[in-house]
């Protein structure tokens, strides 16, 4: 049985690159016959998610033509599907890596943090390498620098670990030990970080396939890295390659335009915006309208691209003007 999600972040409007990565993990998940479908907001960072984010995102979807079969409004064996009402779980799980002692507490101040700008990069979407300034502190270091800052909560990433894993898009990846250096997984603030959340429930809701951007990519070595932490198997991983204008921009950074209910205000039919996202995707020799379901047969990871997809101006100039 294949479990899939898609886990998106209640902090703005849905856009076209958001229901691309919807799409195709929506497929991947239909297509494995019988497979299920689980939708899960990620809102644990509260300062950025809004709960009417959250309703336009599931009014989005609905109209796409993408259905679930488990989410935060139908409910599930592995409720709640809102990271915000999981708390506890998350509070479990870092216990759990405290009595382990893989992870320490952080008193580097933001400007300490943005001083290494100039230090080497270590996974490419994760900014610099984190030196290990507070990695060896003695107790009476930690006890003393305590009594000025409340800490953050960084993994101590192995140093003589590889992680290696075939993406199912991306191919063959290999990381050497210690890539992108330790990690937070708990805040200063008390906001348990992505890393942890996303390995937590991913986990606990027994999901098999994971399908989301190829920006996410670095972030893997590092779950999976929490994944055995936590005595659990890592799901499958397929990152697919970002959507874009003709120039290369990223659509997720395009104007509020791109946004799907824009697009419906605008007069856009779902199927059109479907058949653009799966002509775009090799699953179609043209854009044509059509509904997720019909696509079902057609989806294989084989067929997608490797490479960022550039939507040319005509197919973004069709969707504008009502598809």
């Amino acid at each position: 049985m294949i479990r899939g999600r898609f886990a998106p972040t209640p902090s703005g409007p849905m856009h076209l690159g958001n229901i691309y990565t919807a799409l195709l993990s929506y497929l991947q998940t239909r297509s494995a016959g019988g497979g299920e479908y689980i939708l899960r907001i990620e809102d644990i960072d509260l300062p950025r998610s809004k709960p009417h984010w959250t309703e336009l995102i599931l009014e989005d979807l609905r109209w796409l033509g993408l259905h679930w079969d488990e989410g935060p409004d139908v409910g599930g064996a592995y409720h709640p599907y809102v990271q915000s009402k999981r708390l506890d779980i998350y509070e479990d799980a870092f216990r759990k890596l405290q009595e382990q002692h893989t992870i320490y507490p952080c008193y580097c101040s933001r400007a300490e943090l943005m001083s290494l700008a100039s230090a080497p990069h270590g996974l490419a979407s994760e900014g610099p390498v984190y030196p290990g300034t507070c990695r060896h502190l003695s107790d009476d270091e930690r006890t003393k620098r305590a009594e000025t800052k409340s800490p953050s909560f960084r993994f101590a990433v192995p140093q003589d670990v590889h992680v290696s894993f075939i993406d199912g898009c991306m191919g063959p990846q290999h990381y050497p030990p210690g890539a992108g250096g330790d990690f937070v997984v708990k805040r200063a603030d008390g906001i348990y970080a992505y890393q942890l959340a996303v390995v937590v429930d991913d986990a606990a809701m027994e999901i098999t396939d994971v399908l989301r951007g190829a920006d996410l990519l670095d972030s893997t070595p590092r779950q999976i890295w929490l994944y055995e932490a936590l005595g659990t198997e890592p799901p499958r991983f397929a990152h697919v390659p970002p959507l874009c204008d003709a120039e290369g921009e990223r659509l997720s950074k395009r104007p509020r335009s791109f946004a799907v209910s824009a697009l419906r205000e605008a007069g856009c039919r779902p199927e059109s915006i479907i058949g653009v996202l799966a002509w775009a995707s090799g699953l179609m020799d043209r854009p044509e309208p059509v509904k997720p379901d019909e696509l079902i047969s057609e989806f294989s990871l084989a067929k997608l691209p490797r490479e960022p997809i550039r939507l040319p101006p005509s197919a973004i100039a069709a969707l504008m003007q009502g598809g």
